[in-house]
């Protein structure tokens, strides 16, 4: 990456400080198409005040000045079964903030922001959003339609407001062209680079607060880190994916496959334990036995 901080490490780190609130803000202005302000951070796994190793994946929960829920996840590594995490995610925060008791017209409106490394799914593009409608089975220019005591009270305009919005940027598939506000975003995911042409909200201010040589000694040293996990596990994953499909492939056996992912792990472990995680630590992030990481 270039001389920014990544992404999904300011979203672990830097977004204690609300003074950093304004960069997410841009962004999720930029994505979700009105102006959004964050006014807290909620509890969740990515920022947590313990120093995460889990470089695989980072999560943060925010909500803005409508007390809308927006969950924004970075995930690096493949994972198959991404859309049932999604759903999981936004359903899960549902019921968290939904209060006993309470009236089902304070259910919580949900954005699921999903930025991913990998090729999730197939299509064409980089950019995906998913909304709930109802179309009449029988007739497809025929939508289901809120009523005006509906939007009055519920205080959207269409179903879908209802319901959790979901949003999947495949960063590795931008094709670089930039013609509006959000492709100077994603190109800034993908490269670490923003340049002074860029003008979409929170950019100018990212290149202030994202600034690698901005940071304290001890920070510096922990995205170091964490750039190097980053590197090592998607190293680690594309080389031992490919090696478990061939042995598969060439065998004619699943097993082969299998192969491949538990020797990604044992890799994976090999240099957590150098690095002195403990094997408890080990453990969580590989999915590996206690026991068989003591014997590696």
């Amino acid at each position: 990456m270039g001389n920014y901080i990544r992404f999904d490490w300011m979203i672990k780190r830097l977004l204690r400080d609300k003074r950093n609130y304004v960069v997410l803000d841009g962004f999720l202005s930029v994505l979700i198409g009105r102006q959004i302000r964050i006014t807290q951070v909620l509890e969740s796994e990515g920022n947590q005040e313990t120093e995460d190793q889990k470089f695989n994946r980072v999560d943060l929960l925010v909500e803005d000045d409508k007390k809308e829920k927006i969950l924004v996840e970075v995930q690096n590594d493949h994972e198959l079964d991404f859309f049932q995490r999604m759903a999981f995610g936004a359903s899960k925060i549902i019921a968290d903030y939904m209060k006993k008791g309470e009236a089902y017209a304070a259910l919580p409106k949900v954005y699921s922001v999903n930025i991913v490394y990998f090729s999730l799914g197939q299509g064409k593009g980089y950019a995906y959003h998913g909304t709930t409608v109802f179309k009449n089975m029988f007739n497809d220019e025929d939508e289901l339609k809120l009523t005006p005591a509906q939007r009055s009270k519920f205080g959207v305009d269409e179903v879908h407001g209802i319901f959790p919005e979901y949003y999947i940027l495949r960063v590795n598939k931008f094709d670089d062209e930039i013609r509006q506000p959000l492709q100077e975003w994603i190109s800034f995911l993908k490269t670490g680079e923003i340049p002074d042409a860029f003008t979409a909200q929170g950019l100018k201010e990212a290149r202030e607060v994202l600034r690698v040589d901005a940071l304290s000694e001890e920070d510096r040293k922990m995205y170091n880190r964490y750039l190097e996990n980053v590197r090592l596990a998607l190293s680690l994953d594309d080389s031992s994916r490919y090696e478990g499909y061939v042995d598969g492939h060439i065998a004619g056996r699943a097993e082969g496959r299998a192969e491949g992912e538990q020797q990604k792990a044992i890799a994976i472990a090999r240099k957590m334990l150098a690095k002195g995680m403990s094997i408890e630590e080990v453990s969580e992030l590989t999915n590996l036995t206690t026991d068989e990481i003591s014997k590696i």
